[in-house]
């Protein structure tokens, strides 16, 4: 047995080492379902094969097989990867879990299990690796860090007060949407802070053009949605 959908390259790639067909129908199935390829093995040498040919984001392995060890192949892999790997296995003995985590399991699952635990611990690593790529949001000429707070523009640093920088990064997760005046109110300024009125938005505005637009005068970037509110006007990719 040896499956997987190929020619989409953006899906994210999970090896599936499982000797029982039944079990490694079912988990192939939902977890294509949910958009992953999966790569579906019985035996350790086509785990091995396949692990060494695609690019696989996340290993789901049993530990007795037909034809060797899970635990082996396992140390194997990690010995040359980080790949996030899930013992799914019935050894259910706190040495056996014990045994799976030293090898280089980074989670260990016993069966009976429960495949809608299996998804969600799935769809939890994938979110957590798109989290890490989203610190980083590109529109245009513009370039902004979201965890050190900084921003380039045409690859020079660009100087933020924190209210240019709150201001920016919610143009920048929101691109193509128009944002009411309240709703810009509401990111710059808790509950608790000074009485502000319409007007502090727009200087805030003005300011962050002069900071990130080729030309203020004509604004490429914010536009103004008279009445509204402003539009960031470009599309942003993470």
């Amino acid at each position: 047995m040896l499956q997987g959908r190929r020619g989409d390259e953006d899906l994210s790639a999970i090896l599936l080492l499982e000797d029982d067909e039944s079990i490694n129908r079912g988990i192939t199935f939902i977890l294509e379902k949910d958009g992953y390829q999966v790569y579906s093995c019985a035996t350790v040498a086509q785990a091995r094969s396949v692990f060494h040919e695609q690019e696989i984001q996340l290993m789901i392995c049993d530990i007795t097989l037909p034809d060797g060890s899970g635990l082996d192949f396992v140390k194997e892999v990690r010995a040359e990867s980080s790949v996030h790997i899930i013992f799914l296995t019935a050894l259910d003995q706190e040495v056996d879990q014990v045994i799976g985590y030293e090898a280089g399991a980074d989670d260990y699952i016993t069966k009976p299990f429960s495949l809608s635990v299996l998804r969600l611990k799935v769809s939890a690593y994938f979110k957590k690796q798109q989290g890490v790529s989203e610190e980083r949001i590109e529109s245009g000429n513009i370039c902004f860090y979201v965890k050190e707070m900084r921003a380039l523009a045409a690859g020079k640093e660009i100087s933020l007060t924190k209210n240019e920088w709150k201001m920016l990064r919610f143009f920048m997760e929101h691109p193509k949407q128009i944002l009411s005046k309240n709703q810009l109110l509401g990111q710059l300024f808790d509950t608790e802070g000074d009485f502000v009125d319409e007007n502090t938005i727009a200087v805030n505005i003005r300011r962050l053009r002069e900071k990130i637009e080729p030309d203020s005068s004509k604004p490429e970037y914010i536009k103004n949605i008279r009445g509204i509110g402003y539009l960031w006007d470009k599309e942003c990719r993470r």
